[in-house]
């Protein structure tokens, strides 16, 4: 990847993130969030939703017990 690569931001169904190059097929159990950009971008967003780093299914489990 170079400095001119563009990414897009995707979340898994356990509200995971991960930065994937735009125009690659997205992998199964991945969708796109939405944001698009170079990659600082992409990790600035990243860094501003994903605050809680535990899987979506930890967080419920914990916060039923």
């Amino acid at each position: 990847m170079d400095d001119n690569t563009t990414f897009q931001v995707l979340v898994n169904d356990e509200e995971q993130y991960s930065l994937w190059p735009e125009g690659k097929e997205i992998p199964e159990g991945w969708r796109h969030d939405g944001k698009t950009g170079t990659r600082q971008e992409c990790m600035d967003h990243v860094d501003e939703v994903w605050t809680d780093m535990r899987p979506r299914s930890l967080r419920e489990r914990m916060a039923a017990e």
